[in-house]
Order: C-alpha cells, then sequence, then structure tokens
C-alpha cells in the first residue's frame, strides 16, 4: 500500500490561477481492481454457457442481481475501491510530510477532494436504485467536486458537477488517449518529450515516451464539450509531475 504504480499514475505538484499550490495523485488499487474484473468476467461467461444463454458478443456475460456470484463481485469490487482510496490517502500523507520538511511553514486550506473513476456504485436515477458502472469517468452530482487530469505537460481542472440527468450524474475522467502506447513510442522521439513538458520538471526518458502529451486528446477540447456537465472552478497547471 502507498504505492503509485506505472502507466499515466501519477503525482503532480500544480498551481492554480491563484498561485496556491495543489498536490494531485493517480492511482488505484494497483492491479487488484483488473484481477478481480477478469476473475468474475470469466465466472460470468460460464454462467451463460451453464444457463444457455446465447450472447451476440462474449463479453456481454453477466451475473444475476441477488446470486451468489454477484454478490461476491459486489463485495470484491467494494473492497478494491475502498483499497484505491486507502492506497491514495497514505501517499498523500507521505507527500504532505516531505513538503512540510522541505518548504516554509503552509496552511493546508482546502478539504481534499476524491473521485474513483472505473469503478461501480448503487445510486438512485430516474425513480429507481440501478448499478452505474463509470469506465473513464467520474461522479458529476450537484455541487460535487472532481478532479479531470490533462496530460503530463497540460492543463488540468477542479470541476464542481451539475447533476445532469442524462450522463448518470457524470462527467469525463481525464483528456483520454488519442494513441496506443506502441504508436506514441514509434510516432514521437525524446526530443519530442522534452519540448512538449518544457518548463515541467517531470522525466523525459524514454521509459515514459508513451505519456507524452501528443499521445492524449486536447484537454480543453474535451472540457468544452462537457459544459452541460460541469463548470469549472480551478484550473491547474503543473510545475513538477512524478511517474511510477
Amino acid at each position: 500500500i502507498g504505492t503509485l504504480g506505472s502507466g499515466n499514475h501519477f503525482i503532480e505538484l500544480c498551481l492554480d490561477e491563484n498561485d496556491y499550490l495543489w498536490v494531485m495523485l493517480h492511482s488505484g488499487s494497483r492491479g487488484i481492481g483488473n484481477r478481480i474484473g477478469q476473475y468474475f468476467i470469466q465466472l460470468a461467461r460460464k454462467e451463460m454457457e451453464r444457463h444457455q444463454i446465447h450472447l451476440p458478443d462474449r463479453d456481454l456475460g453477466y451475473l444475476q442481481e441477488g446470486s451468489v456470484y454477484f454478490n461476491d463481485y459486489v463485495a470484491a469490487v467494494s473492497w478494491a475501491q475502498d483499497y484505491a482510496l486507502l492506497n491514495r490517502e497514505a501517499m498523500m500523507n507521505r507527500a504532505l510530510t516531505v513538503l512540510k520538511q522541505q518548504l516554509k511553514p503552509f496552511t493546508l486550506t482546502r478539504e481534499a477532494i476524491n473521485c474513483h473513476h472505473n469503478f461501480v456504485a448503487k445510486e438512485w436515477h430516474d425513480g429507481h436504485h440501478v448499478w452505474i458502472t463509470r469506465k473513464g469517468a467520474i461522479r458529476a452530482r450537484t455541487d460535487e467536486l472532481g478532479i479531470i487530469p490533462g496530460s503530463m505537460g497540460a492543463r488540468s481542472y477542479i470541476i464542481r458537477g451539475k447533476g445532469n440527468p442524462e450522463s448518470f450524474c457524470s462527467c469525463s475522467h481525464g483528456a483520454g488517449r488519442s494513441m496506443s502506447r506502441t504508436a506514441a513510442k514509434k510516432a514521437f522521439t525524446v526530443d519530442d518529450l522534452a519540448r512538449q513538458t518544457a518548463g515541467i520538471e517531470c522525466r523525459k526518458d524514454k521509459g515514459v515516451l508513451d505519456e507524452i502529451p501528443g499521445a492524449y486528446k486536447n484537454i480543453d477540447k474535451v472540457m468544452s464539450f462537457q459544459g452541460d456537465l460541469v463548470e469549472v472552478v480551478h484550473t491547474l497547471k503543473q510545475i513538477i509531475n512524478i511517474k511510477g
């Protein structure tokens, strides 16, 4: 616990429009959630075969609500989500401890904003209790604060949800990739990475080339498409980015 992980997971120091310092981190259940998902996907496929349910795609297999496997799945996913939160809390506490050691005395002026993405929750929508799966999305209920990060060389946003029922009170989790990791490594060089992250203290080697800003969608364009879902509260620009 208290480990960052690889890929697009990061810890950043950012400045907002008023030059307030923000500590932002992105990490999850450290692969446990993925293993849980793969395990229950296989169970769902077997359940479809056992009940002789023929689907147009094997990935549409499901577990019947109320069944033992379904309840086991909900319990496992809930555990992974709790673990992910605890993991982030551990890292945030360690980051703040280091900052207190290295910087002049400062005051924490805001409550921490936490938001899951790629998660499952039971919620009330349109007069019913339903299970909501948000993949690459975060919850954006009315007045709920959230985080929408860009790439390691672009802006990120602190947002307030508008509770739009047409999106099940959701919005995008971030910029999203515009090309695969393999394609990015072929399309860009380390020099490109250095240029696109100029002014940011971060790794600028081939080990993070697949995380180059050019491999991601334009975060400002992404934000322009969801004005009916969220409003921007703060605009952040990273000054230090640490990749796992």
